[in-house]
């Protein structure tokens, strides 16, 4: 006799009553104004937004992951004062929350007037050797042609994005079994050659899956440069349209469908990703490896074993 599940459903039942009642409200609730919302969720000033949305997710990774590989590798150095300064730069930049740090940045222009590169503390060696007024500085710009929205919101995302990513490459990095590196060394190769061929080569697949997740986390983070402002970003152009339009609800439906949207591919790339770089982990292919080796004591075909 097969067991019996009226506990399943009665669940089956509550979650179909549900979902019916949320498919009604869907269509028969005026308030979602469904004409307006298609309508208006693929103007030109949308389609306008969703490009810098798309900008600033990329360029914020970009940065926080090259910037994230080099925090991982002080962290992990035997130089106190570099594993310091990462341990610093970790702290805060997971302390503080990244609207905090989107306005911060956005008002950066307060510090300086002008932004000036050249030789450190001119003035003060000037002074020092009694020369007045004495500047060594190549080249400046001003502050408010260069830490625009757009510049000062990808410089707080992706400066906190590192933070989190340094974490992530350095659990990727201890991954992998220090007999491959101990391994290494005894061939002769660098310490760079090790990590860039050997370590994080396999540590790609435990840093893969939780750099995805931090993607689409930051997809949906470029929402909140908004505040910094950022005119050149999907939800402010929606929310735009919804304030100027008084349908703000409709257009906030516009959001959540083109984050969905967006966040959907990003789950497609991320699948692939993961069975990249997952060759060679799953079941099947550890007992061909298993069998291989076997094989290879026992002086038979490597290649036939592994069939």
């Amino acid at each position: 006799m097969p067991v019996r599940h009226p506990g399943r459903w009665v669940a089956v039942a509550v979650i179909g009553v549900l979902v019916a009642m949320f498919v009604h409200l869907l269509v028969t609730n005026k308030a979602f104004n469904w004409a307006f919302m298609v309508d208006e969720m693929f103007r030109p000033p949308i389609m306008e937004g969703l490009r810098g949305t798309l900008a600033l997710t990329v360029l914020a990774m970009v940065i926080g992951v090259s910037l994230g590989v080099v925090i991982a590798i002080m962290r992990l150095s035997e130089n106190p004062i570099l594993r310091g300064v990462s341990w610093a730069y970790t702290w805060f930049f997971r302390a503080v929350p990244r609207l905090v740090l989107a306005i911060l940045f956005g008002n950066l222009g307060i510090l300086w007037a002008r932004i000036e590169f050249g030789l450190p503390f001119d003035r003060q060696l000037g002074a020092l050797f009694g020369i007045d007024n004495f500047e060594a500085r190549l080249f400046g710009f001003s502050a408010l042609e260069i830490l625009t929205g757009f510049v000062a919101g990808m410089l707080a995302l992706g400066l906190s994005e590192a933070a989190y990513m340094a974490e992530i490459v350095r659990a990727g990095i201890q991954s992998v079994d220090e007999g491959q590196t101990e391994a290494a060394q005894a061939l002769g190769l660098s310490r760079t050659q090790i990590l860039r061929r050997i370590v994080l080569p396999q540590a790609m697949r435990v840093i893969i899956p939780p750099t995805g997740n931090e993607t689409i986390a930051m997809l949906k983070d470029t929402s909140l440069v908004a505040f910094v402002p950022v005119s050149t970003e999907l939800f402010f152009q929606l929310k735009a349209v919804g304030n100027r339009t008084f349908q703000v609800f409709p257009m906030y439906v516009a959001a959540c469908l083109w984050y969905l949207l967006l966040t959907s591919v990003l789950l497609v790339g991320q699948y692939y990703l993961e069975r990249h770089f997952s060759k060679g982990f799953g079941k099947s292919a550890q007992a061909k490896i298993r069998l291989r080796g076997i094989a290879a004591e026992a002086g038979g075909s490597a290649s036939e074993a592994g069939r």
